[in-house]
């Protein structure tokens, strides 16, 4: 197996999770697509609790491709994140908290003890704020045209 680029490796994980079915009440996995932002202390709570319930998902960073921005609105009704699409079900606004909630309730998943990788139910830290700084495009300076 080759890993010559982050994507290789993502869709190894991916489909490490799809076949590791511990905690999954449902006879298949359920589909998700997750609208999630970079650098987000609530986006990265949802990544923690698809990590730990080992779920495949798909991620579509809202911040990196406006288009995908455009999308979780239209399908969200509303522009705020993180937004899940489980199987159809459409959760707006959410913490990592409230997606566990929604699929134990829903079946889902049964509810373990495990404790997540990363804070569920948090904002942004300040070193979270720092990266998202430092990842900013500087201002454009005036054109000039040489003839």
């Amino acid at each position: 197996m080759s890993f010559d680029s982050p994507l290789a490796l993502r869709r190894m994980s991916v489909t490490f999770a799809a076949n590791n079915t511990r905690n999954i009440m449902s006879e298949t996995a359920p589909k998700i697509t997750a609208y999630l932002k970079t650098f987000c202390g609530w986006s990265e709570g949802v990544r923690a609790v698809m990590r730990k319930y080992d779920l495949a998902f798909e991620e579509k960073d809202i911040i990196k491709n406006p288009a995908f921005r455009w999308e979780m609105e239209t399908r969200s009704g509303q522009g705020m994140s993180p937004c899940l699409e489980i199987n159809g079900q459409m959760l707006a606004d959410v913490s990592g908290d409230e997606v566990e909630a929604w699929m134990v309730e829903n079946g889902l998943v049964e509810k373990t003890d495990v404790q997540a990788d990363a804070p569920t139910n948090a904002s942004c830290t300040d070193e979270q704020h720092a990266a998202m700084a430092q990842a900013q495009i500087p201002p454009v300076s005036k054109i000039r045209f040489f003839s």
